[in-house]
């Protein structure tokens, strides 16, 4: 037996610790939550750390997970130790794959974090749908529980199916399992040597295809052998379960850890039994002990190895008083009689005088608790307990959920609890995520630590659930008695009610802009009512304060989090101050010395700034926490949405939902976030009414309008307006306003102003960032006002302009991206320019996160109640996904047309003519339509026979509609590749956006084939070799496809007018957008500089290339950004991606530079080449 090794790690990193260790060839490709298993393994192979054998094994990225199992395959038929891993749709594109490998009887283990599949709507947590959906393709299936049996199931696995040469797939809870980090023990590679047998090994090198002992491999059968070829295999299936046992046995000799097929945990004489695979074990497992204490006669049978499944070990491990049991699936089979492991479990008891039920917990990372576990067992007591039932939820339509009692605890007493709530992206997890390595590391108590989010990309509300105490932690659910609670925004008080999970005698630590003097009024009642109720010691600190003073900016993770060390006592406090700073400098060096700098010098000033706040004997507050929305919010969004909006989307019962997915448009209106710290004050004396504010501003915060003066009258004091400068609004106003409560504070707006560019330290500037909270009533007023405000005529507007296109009303609004985010900006030109006639098909991804995620939807309506139509099917189909949009309305505007025309002599000539031949060509001409369209509409409607009412239901057709694929590089450059170019040689007129930000932003920032040659990246830890995808140039090779590339930093005008070109033209277009991100490593607002100087490096160029000119004689393609002039370093090293390599290894960063600039020169020579050429005839 090894020596003992404590780590503090995640489910992710366990797995893959063994699997990089143990394998040759691992083919990788990025899928939430799984893509830091191949992230580790990426980094690991650039760190040049070997397996066990002492050779570091070869990382590939590919381009889907398709790809990735094409690959994974060809490795092992090659003779590789070869794996993979994935999740979800990820592990459905495998499906093809899985069943070959298993057929061919090919030893490899494959690692899932389980989670569900998309259905109604996308969910990136976890559950089983996944897996259970892939039991059928022959592999083997081994289920951990904890963060340890991560670890240890993943060389369990390895040894048996080298062994037993059947594939196995080893799965954990995504989420649960996946991100939450334990103390475990590590493996070593002294065990991992000493549990593999390379005899083994070798033997599945030599079955490898060989030109040197070649033989045929993959044949293709017919039915006079195919049938019996199948039932071959059935010895080495039988043989699977025996071989998993022993290398369990094996295992437990080398680590003293044993596990079985099926574990037994309970009464002796237990009568009641719930049979569960997965985290909701450890949580069972925890209600179990603490049951049987009390005298109860239950018991719990986890089960490790699912396939084979075997019936004889299973019969064994129960005690034979069983009576009733509970099969607990975490998935759901709407079509089947019972879920997968209920069905098992039924048929291995098939002719027992045992009472089965099943039933159903946990979907989509539900959490699940000991008192959810407690209510299975309650329900067992009957005698005839409820079957296909479901715990957690209130099913108030089919009446399957169970009753429960909450506040049912299993608690262990001497674990300390700890809740930190934080908004997304303010480091408020990592942090955490330091603080438990830290107390790992530096004590010998046990740690746990869970994030619970939302998908938003960021200023969505974070909650790091910490643990730690004296004895192993089981407990996989969220904390609900948290002894020690962080506030880590200020304006979370308003309306949450963080402190209902707080425990008696606990402490509260809040990051305010009052200080403790002040504090106390500022607490709404609840609060103040619950910190003396509770006895909660109470601390205050201004963070934010600190944050600015010290260069942080807007983050203040590592001050508060030098406040819990200082609080909560768990280390003294000089070395817990000495613990932070060393995980600053090993988390944020590659991030450059500054950076550390500025994190070390912020932890030495926090302490001085932390007060107690003195807490009086009364409640004294008039007010309270504020309600989720306003009262005059839809009653869908009030009674639905609202909930979700705090944090109480759980209570929700399943009555209040919809059943197919479908939810309104235009609800983030209603959200009011409050998290921008600082927010835009305009001067109207000093404006040019340029509209490059609006321009820029990704969450549509800031917008303007034109008008009567006459519109004045009812006006708020404050609000604030000038004598309009457009040459067809003359005699009117204009006003710049903003939205307090849904800005960001990102500062883009004043940033970029073109007035505050020429004299940034002036205080006199068009637009000044102001903290928000003095401003708020009064601007909440203005906004409101503001949007009463009429429309501009679109008639009088210029759209060719961006000073007139500012004017037009975005229909896509105050989304979930990150604050200064480079995408949205584009998405809501789009909606501004087309948004009352388009369809959007949206890629999965960043875009699709922030333009759908609940509980608020951005895309919106006009008066008119027009607006975007958007969907999202899947990651890699979008644009044969917005085909099929296309392809739908072209045969229902033929449709409608043959009808109308039909119908000539009831409709009359002339109205027919009016709609069919009327022209389309720019928005107001096909407003007319759509008009005209609604006026025959209403005819329609009473004519009350079959035709008119046929007609009316396609006539809407008739209208021009606009059709856009929009995904980001990701989908365009990799995944969806394949679909996209089918859809570009279709002809059809589907217009495609791609939001091309170099790198997998949504998964967490994967290299794509569109990174550039040099970046750092996931899964390009050593920085990318290859250079960056043409597909403008890919794109082009057709001649028929209108192509454009943009940076709306670089050249705004040109961005609309490609836009305007784009759409305009009668067949298929791609539009490439340069959008920085917060993965390149850039402050955000710079990120428009960085566009700017992206062009001028000659890394991105702005182009045309329009089909139309041909026809016309001309060259169709169109270079419309200079020639470089600015050096590429200088645009390049204001970047994290390339200046982390530059650090790290700065011989093999001035290589790269060297060659990209080499493929800049040669790129823009080739396409100068192109523009040049002369047409002929």
């Amino acid at each position: 037996m090894s020596e003992k090794k404590m780590v503090t790690l995640d489910g992710n990193e366990g797995a893959a610790h063994c699997a990089h260790a143990l394998n040759e060839v691992i083919s990788i490709y990025p899928i939430t939550p799984s893509s830091p298993m191949g992230e580790w393994s990426d980094q690991w192979s650039a760190e040049e750390r070997p397996n066990i054998w002492g050779t570091v094994p070869l990382v590939e990225e590919m381009q889907s997970e398709a790809g990735a199992s094409g690959a994974y395959h060809g490795a092992l038929q090659a003779g590789a130790l070869g794996t993979t891993f994935t999740a979800s749709q990820g592990l459905l594109l495998m499906i093809p794959n899985m069943y070959k490998i298993a057929g061919e009887l090919t030893g490899t283990v494959m690692h899932v974090t389980a989670r569900s599949v998309a259905t109604h709507a996308l969910s990136i947590f976890g559950d089983h749908s996944d897996v259970m959906a892939v039991r059928n393709t022959g592999w083997a299936m081994l289920c951990s529980a904890t963060v340890q049996e991560s670890m240890d199931n993943a060389l369990i696995a390895q040894m048996a199916t080298l062994e037993g040469k059947v594939p196995v797939l080893h799965f954990f809870d995504g989420f649960r399992t996946s991100h939450e980090e334990m103390k475990i023990e590590e493996v070593s590679y002294d065990t991992m040597r000493a549990c593999i047998d390379d005899e083994l090994v070798r033997e599945h090198r030599y079955s490898r295809l060989s030109p040197d002992a070649p033989f045929v491999r993959g044949t293709a059968q017919n039915p006079d052998v195919f049938f019996q070829s199948r039932e071959g295999a059935n010895r080495y299936y039988a043989d699977m379960p025996d071989i998993f046992q022993s290398a369990m046995d094996k295992f437990a000799k080398e680590t003293g850890r044993q596990y079985h097929l099926f574990d037994y945990y309970g009464a002796e004489e237990a009568e009641r039994v719930i049979v569960i695979m997965g985290s909701g074990a450890a949580v069972a497992r925890e209600t179990v002990e603490h049951l049987v204490k009390q005298g109860e006669k239950v018991g719990l049978l986890i089960v490790r190895l699912f396939r084979p499944f075997d019936v004889k070990r299973f019969m064994g491990a129960l005690p034979g008083t069983v009576k009733r049991i509970a099969v607990l699936d975490r998935c759901k089979d709407p079509a089947a009689i019972c879920e997968p492991l209920c069905a098992d479990v039924r048929e291995a008891l098939n002719g027992r005088d045992i009472t089965v039920v099943g039933g159903r917990y946990g979907l989509s990372s539900k959490d699940f608790t000991p008192a959810m576990v407690k209510g299975v067992y309650d329900e067992l007591k009957k005698l005839a307990p409820k079957d296909s039932f479901t715990i957690g939820i209130e099913d108030d339509v089919t009446f399957t959920s169970l009753a429960y009692d909450p506040a049912f605890d299993t608690e262990n007493p001497k674990t300390v609890r700890c809740l930190f709530y934080g908004l997304g992206s303010d480091g408020t997890v990592g942090a955490n995520k330091n603080s438990i390595k830290i107390i790992g590391q530096e004590t010998d108590l046990y740690a746990q630590g869970y994030y619970s989010y939302d998908s938003k990309k960021s200023g969505g509300i974070t909650v790091s659930h910490l643990r730690f105490g004296p004895d192993p932690i089981y407990a996989s659910y969220l904390i609900n008695k948290a002894n020690f609670l962080a506030c880590h925004v200020y304006s979370f008080l308003e309306k949450l009610d963080i402190l209902k999970n707080a425990a008696d005698g606990g402490t509260f630590l809040l990051n305010s802009p009052f200080g403790p003097e002040e504090i106390w009024d500022k607490l709404p009642y609840t609060y103040q009512r619950q910190i003396i109720d509770k006895k909660l010691k109470f601390y205050v600190i201004d963070a934010v304060k600190i944050a600015k003073q010290t260069g942080m900016g807007s983050r203040t993770n590592t001050i508060m989090q030098t406040c819990f060390f200082a609080i909560s006592g768990i280390l003294p406090q000089d070395k817990a101050i000495e613990a932070i700073k060393n995980s600053i400098v090993k988390s944020y060096t590659k991030k450059g010395q500054a950076i550390v700098d500025k994190n070390i010098k912020a932890v030495d000033e926090t302490l001085a700034n932390l007060y107690e706040v003195k807490v009086p004997e009364k409640a004294t507050a008039a007010f309270d926490i504020l309600p989720p929305v306003a009262d005059d919010a839809p009653e869908f969004v009030k009674q639905v949405l609202g909930p979700m909006m705090v944090m109480e989307g759980d209570s929700l019962p399943v009555s209040a939902l919809p059943e197919d997915g479908t939810f309104p448009s235009a609800t983030t209106q209603y959200e009011k976030r409050n998290i921008a710290i600082d927010i835009p004050v305009w001067d109207p004396s000093l404006c040019i009414q340029c509209g490059k504010c609006v321009l820029v501003c990704p969450h549509a915060a800031i917008r303007s309008k034109v008008y009567d003066k006459e519109c004045l009258k009812e006006a708020p004091a404050a609000f604030k307006h000038a004598e309009a400068k457009f040459p067809n609004f003359k005699g009117c106003d204009f006003t710049v306003q903003i939205a307090p409560e849904d800005c960001t504070g990102c500062g883009l707006c004043a940033h970029n102003c073109p007035i505050n560019k020429t004299k940034p330290e002036d205080p006199h500037r068009p637009l000044i960032l102001q903290p928000q909270m003095p401003l708020r009533e009064q601007e909440r007023k203005n906004w409101n006002y503001f949007l009463e405000l009429p429309e501009a005529d679109k008639t009088k507007l210029n759209t060719a302009t961006v000073k007139d296109v500012q004017l037009l009303r975005p229909l896509f609004e105050f989304s979930g991206a990150c604050a200064g985010c480079g995408e949205t900006p584009y998405l809501k030109l789009l909606s501004q320019l087309f948004g009352d006639r388009a369809l959007i098909a949206n890629a999965t991804g960043c875009s699709s996160i922030y333009g759908g995620n609940l509980p608020t939807t951005p895309w919106c309506v006009n008066d008119d109640g027009r607006g975007p139509a958007w969907s999202n099917s899947l990651f890699e189909d979008a644009a044969e996904f917005g085909l099929g949009f296309r392809l739908t309305i072209d045969k229902h505007r033929q449709y409608a047309e043959e009808l109308l025309r039909k119908m000539t002599p009831v409709i009359g000539e002339e109205t027919v003519k009016q709609i069919l031949e009327a022209p389309q060509t720019n928005g107001t001409e096909i407003k007319a339509v759509m008009d005209k369209i609604e006026t025959l509409k209403e005819q329609l409607h009473y004519m009350g026979t079959e035709e008119a009412e046929e007609l009316e239901s396609v006539i809407d057709n008739l209208a021009k509609k606009s059709v856009w694929c929009v995904g980001g590089d990701g989908w365009a450059y990799d995944i969806g590749y394949g679909g996209l170019d089918h859809v570009i040689a279709s002809g059809k007129n589907v217009n495609i956006l791609v939001l091309d930000t170099e790198v997998y932003s949504n998964t967490g920032g994967q290299a794509s084939k569109s990174t550039p040659r040099g970046a750092v990246a996931k899964f390009a830890a050593a920085g990318k070799r290859m250079g960056k995808k043409d597909l403008a140039m890919m794109a082009m090779s057709y001649g028929n496809v209108y192509v454009g590339k943009v940076a709306l930093g670089a050249n705004d005008a040109h961005t609309v007018k490609v836009f305007e070109e784009a759409e305009a033209y009668e067949g298929p277009s791609i539009i490439i957008a340069y959008c920085h991100c917060i993965a390149h490593g850039i402050d955000m607002v710079k990120g428009l500089d960085q566009q700017k100087k992206a062009v001028e490096s000659g890394h991105w160029m702005l182009m045309r290339y329009n089909p139309d000119l041909a026809k016309e004689g001309k060259n169709p393609l169109i270079i419309d950004s200079k020639d470089p002039t600015l050096p590429l370093e200088d645009y390049i090293y204001n970047e994290v991606r390339y200046k982390s390599l530059k650090a790290a290894n700065p011989e093999e960063a001035a290589i790269l530079l060297k060659e990209e600039e080499k493929s800049i020169k040669d790129r823009w020579r080739f396409y100068r080449h192109m523009a040049d050429m002369k047409m002929e005839g």
